[in-house]
């Protein structure tokens, strides 16, 4: 194959080949003033590409071919010797047509893993005119994380579309493209993007997101469809709860498929990596900080949903946490305390997680009213509320079980530990938290309080005891 055979040349006295052509072309820019070196890409490298497009297009059907008006675009800057013109073509194929899998999956759902649920942009975005809006690399990023792309088609797109922006007509520079780079650059596109084979675990979220959008979800359903959590790559998993929680919290969204997230999030949320569900907390915190009053509430409920309250922000938890201790002390010291406290005991729960995670700012009246309920008020224990206290306590921190230790020395509770069944229970409370209890001086004043004989209302006063605590680290 010549450089002339490269375009076609009509017959007759006007034909002009294309190294006619080119040297014409020369010559008027020197004419002109302008440079006339390093124009185009010599006429063997074009040569190059062209040997290797019909290998490079067989991965495509007919269908897809016929679509492709930037591939045309593409070898015709080839054959004109302008490959960095060429590769921004190739760029816009590979993006026009991801864009096309994003559309035909959901558009939604790509939205909310490219740009996130909550930020000032996704409230821009809807339809599929809309993807313009998102940045290159943000698409290509969310469409791996929905598995549109494998992890090795991002790498390699990246590349590509990095090449783009330093190589290509679309930004000034003076990077020589070669011939084998382009065809590479070529077949990845094709290979990776426009052919790539979605698998099945992609083609079940796609199924589910439809569904849970047009049918109510049935109760007899929920196990089958759990099957399919149990299937899915974490990764995989935390985008559709991305998904999910987006979907619930957007205004608009109608009351059946609410109901089926309700349904749904529950069996899902043990798939979960603790960063993705940390995450919804912050996005409920960020609708709050945004006034968008509505999603905050919806973000919520779908939390209280799967009981993971715990997840919001220290910073919105730490007056709920304060107002729960408060309800749950009232109603310890309340008339029927005994039935009354399971409420206020389980909120406290809900509040901070499991395992419990306790807000620097709260973590000491934290303890004393947990030690100050589990000890009881003397008369008799609580049966419903006990064991959300014995489990709050096996929860404790290193650091709060240090302070729980030294909590017979708050007036309060001394008073307390006047009465036989108030020292039955600190010495079980003792028991509780002998696994966090570390160092030789916490060690030493535990065994210390073990072996008082005397009623603990004493203990602060015991000489020995009162060393150990003068040398007690401080929480």
């Amino acid at each position: 194959m010549t450089a002339n055979e490269l375009v076609p040349s009509p017959e007759g006295s006007n034909r002009l080949d294309l190294a006619t052509f080119e040297a014409a072309l020369m010559h008027r820019l020197a004419d002109s003033g302008l440079p006339s070196q390093g124009v185009l890409v010599p006429a063997r490298q074009r040569i190059l590409v062209f040997q290797g497009m019909d290998d490079a297009l067989a991965e495509l059907d007919e269908s897809k071919r016929l679509n492709s008006l930037y591939l045309s675009k593409f070898f015709a800057a080839v054959s004109a010797g302008l490959f960095d013109a060429a590769l921004n073509y190739l760029w816009d194929e590979t993006v026009s047509q991801l864009r096309q899998r994003v559309a035909a999956y959901d558009l939604s759902y790509f939205y909310d893993l490219a740009v996130g649920p909550t930020s000032d942009l996704r409230k821009k975005l809807s339809t599929a005119e809309d993807l313009s809006k998102v940045e290159d690399q943000k698409l290509i990023q969310a469409a791996n994380k929905m598995g549109l792309l494998s992890d090795v088609s991002l790498q390699q797109i990246d590349l590509v579309r990095y090449m783009r922006n330093h190589a290509s007509a679309a930004h000034p520079n003076h990077v020589e493209l070669r011939a084998l780079q382009l065809l590479s650059f070529l077949e990845t596109c094709i290979v990776e993007v426009m052919t790539m084979r979605v698998d099945d675990v992609v083609i079940e979220i796609k199924r589910l997101l439809e569904n849970i959008k047009k049918d109510a979800v049935e109760s007899s359903d929920v196990p089958v469809i759990a099957a399919t959590f149990d299937r899915m790559p974490q990764g995989q998993a935390n985008n559709l709860g991305d998904g999910l929680f987006g979907i619930y919290t957007r205004i608009g969204t109608d009351e059946q498929t609410k109901a089926n997230v309700r349904l749904l999030m529950p069996e899902l949320w043990p798939h979960l990596s603790d960063d993705t569900r940390r995450q919804f907390g912050v996005r409920a915190a960020r609708f709050r900080a945004n006034q968008d009053k509505e999603q905050a509430r919806l973000a919520r409920e779908l939390l209280e949903t799967v009981d993971a309250i715990s997840f919001l922000p220290d910073d919105i938890r730490v007056p709920e946490i304060d107002a729960a201790i408060e309800t749950l002390l009232s109603t310890h010291a309340g008339w029927d305390n005994f039935r009354n406290e399971y409420a206020p005991a389980t909120r406290l729960a809900e509040l901070v997680g499991a395992p419990p995670s306790v807000p620097e700012e709260v973590m000491h009246k934290y303890v004393d009213s947990l030690v100050w309920v589990f000890l009881t008020n003397g008369s008799g224990e609580s049966w419903t509320a006990s064991p959300i206290y014995e489990r709050l306590l096996r929860g404790l921190t290193v650091e709060e079980a240090a302070y729980a230790l030294t909590s017979f020395c708050s007036h309060d509770i001394s008073l307390r530990l006047n009465m036989e069944l108030p020292q039955k229970k600190f010495r079980e409370l003792l028991d509780i938290i002998d696994g966090k209890i570390v160092g030789r001086q916490r060690r030493e004043l535990l065994s210390a309080l073990r072996n008082f004989t005397g009623p603990y209302s004493k203990a602060m006063h015991d000489a020995g005891i009162k060393k150990m605590l003068d040398a007690f680290p401080t929480t």
